[in-house]
């Protein structure tokens, strides 16, 4: 792997990956690479979770399955399966008890977005000069 590939794939120095991502009343937790909804745990499997994690990134904006293969799969090619929505699905029935299993919708293009409010952002480190 050469340099700029590294640069491309993890963040600047001075920024720290968040332990939590909020999106809506949704919390996904790295640490326990869960969700929870209150006091509750979801029980995702680890790619239900990176899925979710990967779209609560960017709440709102659409990624396309080729997209989803790449960045929750690491694949980069088109595999004769259907497993990005075979794990849409699961986690939206997972979802559903809380009535929130449209938050992880369908675009009419294609693809799956995050329908719920935006985190607070990223977290970094101030930089003093």
């Amino acid at each position: 792997m050469n340099s700029t590939a590294v640069t491309n794939l993890f963040p600047a120095d001075d920024t720290l990956i968040p332990r939590f991502r909020e999106a809506g009343e949704l919390t996904l937790d790295l640490f326990h690479r869960d969700g929870r909804v209150d006091d509750r745990w979801l029980g995702f499997h680890p790619r239900e979770f990176e899925l979710l994690w990967r779209l609560a990134e960017q709440p709102g904006q659409r990624m396309t399955r080729r997209e989803l293969l790449a960045d929750v799969w690491r694949i980069h090619f088109e595999p004769e399966t259907n497993s990005v929505a075979v794990h849409v699905a699961r986690v939206r029935s997972k979802l559903d008890p809380f009535g929130l299993a449209a938050m992880l919708a369908t675009h009419p293009e294609g693809g799956y977005y995050l329908d719920a409010p935006p985190s607070p952002g990223d977290f970094g480190l101030e930089t003093r000069g």
